[in-house]
């Protein structure tokens, strides 16, 4: 009997990463969700078992280097480890660069960047060796225009987006394709509040007036295109944004 392929999801625990989880285990796949909120993944993945899917929770702060390399640890001898989706990233503040905190840009810098280059290299291996792997950078479009107020998140997701581009020029040749999808305006639970340090006002401002901003479930249905896609097709970078956005700073609002 043929091992069932897995898919490791970052930052399962709610908005994306949740909805990437489920998608991907619909598609088949046995799903790694992992998270630091363990009582939120172990929640989603006993949903999933329950459905039929075949799912596992794994708790993990990615910026944590030995959490990681224990993670792909326990993988082994699992079946082979075909998809990675670097989902876990987030924003802080909406400072200007001559007010911006520090410690608000290394923290982006470290979960963004760092995080996604630890699971990368801790999983990489198994990818090829499953002679079919993918590596899927859930960026942004703040990876590839700037705007005022974001300018460390922009610095952090332009990171991201440098760290997939540079990746698939190396491992070229090898069993393993690098997706980069780039969300614009996306509705989730968390992503706005926690920018804003639970300020619901702020946060709601943001999608003030835009009638269909995409949600989780748009997201996560790319990202499952992408990876079903057949092995010789590489989507290199697929910038999806709402109807309503344009650009980072162009969107329609209807009053």
């Amino acid at each position: 009997m043929t091992a069932t392929p897995i898919a490791v999801v970052t930052g399962a625990s709610s908005g994306i990463g949740a909805a990437t989880a489920r998608s991907l285990a619909a598609a088949g796949y046995h799903v790694v969700l992992t998270a630091r909120r363990k009582e939120r993944v172990e929640t989603i993945a006993a949903e999933l078992t329950e459905a039929g899917h075949r799912a596992t929770a794994h708790a993990l702060d990615v910026t944590d280097r030995a959490a990681v390399d224990a993670l792909a640890a326990s993988l082994d001898g699992s079946g082979p480890v075909q998809v990675l989706v670097n989902n876990a990233g987030g924003a802080l503040g909406a400072d200007p660069v001559a007010t911006g905190d520090p410690a608000d840009w290394r923290q982006m810098f470290e979960v963004n960047v760092i995080g996604t280059l630890n699971v990368t290299q801790a999983l990489l291996p198994a990818l090829t060796a499953s002679g079919d792997g993918t590596v899927v950078v859930l960026s942004s479009t703040a990876g590839h225009a700037t705007y005022e107020g974001g300018a460390g998140y922009v610095a952090a997701k332009h990171g991201e987006h440098v760290l997939a581009e540079t990746l698939r020029l190396e491992i070229v040749g090898t069993p393993v394709r690098v997706i980069e999808i780039a969300p614009g305006m996306v509705k989730t639970e968390g992503f706005a509040t926690t920018r804003f340090r639970g300020d619901a006002e702020k946060a709601a401002k943001v999608y003030e007036g835009v009638a269909q901003p995409l949600t989780a479930e748009d997201v996560a249905d790319t990202v499952t295109w992408a990876v079903t896609r057949p092995a010789h097709v590489n989507i290199d970078l697929l910038v999806v944004r709402p109807r309503a956005q344009a650009s980072n700073t162009k969107v329609h609002r209807e009053r």
